[in-house]
């Protein structure tokens, strides 16, 4: 699915939140702490089975990488689907922590 069909909504708490994607198959979303004003720590990717595959979990990375960068703020790819993605794209590592 291209990325411009997937609409990611982003929630925000005290002490972290989330980055997720609604689905009729369920929400595909990727979790995160804040360590500071200045760190987030990614710590959790979660897809329903229905959406493995089919770059919704990229689309949600992605978006977080370009919020960062936006707020000035590093990244700490605890999660294993995020650190991947992160070593995939090392134009990335301006936001890595």
């Amino acid at each position: 699915m291209p990325e411009t069909q997937m609409q990611v909504d982003f929630e925000d708490g005290e002490t972290g939140g989330r980055y997720v994607i609604r689905t009729s198959a369920g929400d595909a979303e990727t979790t995160f702490s804040k360590t500071g004003d200045k760190i987030i720590i990614i710590d959790h990717t979660d897809m329903p089975d229905a959406l493995r595959g089919q770059g919704y979990g990229a689309v949600l990375i992605e978006r977080i990488v370009a919020d960062m960068r936006e707020q000035s703020k590093k990244i700490v790819p605890l999660c294993p689907f995020a650190a991947s993605q992160f070593r995939k794209h090392p134009d990335w590592s301006d936001v890595l922590n």
